[in-house]
């Protein structure tokens, strides 16, 4: 699964990789999003056949979904079923989008025992997470709410040891397919839902205050040493 992110660039720098146009949204750097926290993704609008940099809330919520509890069981969606649960499908017909991130932590079960691990681009600027959008809104009314889901698959060489799931991590040349500048096929589409290339990752153990969302600063990401010593 991905439960957890970063994302440091700035909104500027992201805007300019993705080609966006619309204003620019204020949003700090970020170095331990949770789910039900708002994070940034690119969008594309076929009536302005342009792309938009906004701020979604983590955690899908279908248009009938009862309230906005229902995100937190759906911060992620799997590749093997997203075009056909209940939950994502409508979404991944139409509405789909690019979640940039600097990274993400995974955890490592050893008995009782949980590591947390950074892990980031070798080369790349950022990932670009396959992920999903949705409009809601109470049924009695009030402002639409966006919400968004992380899609997840099998885990790459460098992710299997530490956990058997990883998001899906999209190749730059899929960019527009995904997003809906070109057209794709719903078979073109899974096709792109596959593992990111291992020797383009970094993997390393990091301290266990990421364990807690109240900590949101850069040492997050910074190396500690594990039994045996750092794991790259």
């Amino acid at each position: 699964m991905c439960g957890r992110f970063l994302n440091k660039l700035p909104a500027a720098e992201i805007a300019r990789l993705f080609g966006t146009r619309n204003p620019l949204p204020n949003y700090p750097a970020r170095y331990n999003l949770a789910p039900t926290q708002p994070v940034l993704a690119v969008r594309y609008n076929a009536e302005t056949a342009e792309r938009s940099l906004d701020a979604l809330r983590w955690g899908l919520v279908p248009h009938w979904a009862k309230d906005l509890s229902f995100g937190a069981r759906a911060i992620n969606a799997r590749a093997e079923t997203v075009a056909t649960a209940p939950a994502f499908r409508e979404a991944f017909k139409a509405r789909r989008c690019i979640i940039p991130a600097s990274g993400f932590y995974e955890w490592r079960k050893a008995g009782a025992t949980k590591t947390p691990y950074a892990v980031l681009p070798k080369e790349e600027p950022l990932f670009a997470f396959a992920g999903l959008w949705e409009n809601w809104r109470d049924k009695s009314g009030g402002e639409w709410v966006r919400t968004c889901t992380i899609i997840t698959g099998a885990a790459n060489a460098l992710l299997a040891p530490i956990h058997d799931r990883m998001p899906i991590i999209l190749e730059r040349n899929a960019w527009a397919r995904w997003l809906g500048d070109e057209p794709a096929s719903r078979d073109e589409l899974l096709s792109l839902l596959r593992p990111f290339p291992a020797e383009r990752m970094l993997a390393y153990p990091v301290s266990p205050r990421v364990n807690s969302v109240r900590n949101d600063d850069a040492g997050l990401i910074d190396p500690v040493m594990a039994e045996g010593g750092v794991a790259v």
